[in-house]
């Protein structure tokens, strides 16, 4: 077993590590606050990010089938209360509701 030195100075170093890995961002990123480009893509990228994450879910959704409806009528559920409210919790959590229950509908058949 190592001695005492060793395993503080191992703790130490972890410790110091682990700060230096947390605080490095925000080190980094106080000098973009400032710059136009990070302003930019501060409002663009969530909804980037939202589309490409559609397209990913929904490649492989085959629409003559049933089993589409649930994921179908999520995202029109979705789309609308966000259009209608322009509230993200409220129209994710509807839209998860409506696609579980119509998801556990269908598959029940």
């Amino acid at each position: 077993m190592p001695d005492t030195p060793y395993l503080i100075a191992a703790v130490a170093v972890s410790a110091a590590v682990t700060w230096a890995l947390r605080a490095l961002p925000f080190a980094a990123l106080t000098p973009l606050r400032a710059s136009r480009t990070v302003r930019y893509l501060s409002t663009r990228m969530p909804a980037g990010v939202m589309v490409i994450l559609l397209a990913y879910c929904l490649r492989d959704l085959p629409v003559t089938e049933a089993r589409a409806l649930a994921p179908l009528a999520a995202l029109a559920v979705t789309i609308g209360l966000h259009l209608w409210r322009r509230n993200a919790l409220l129209s994710i959590l509807c839209g998860t509701t409506t696609h579980v229950i119509l998801a556990g509908t269908l598959l029940a058949h």
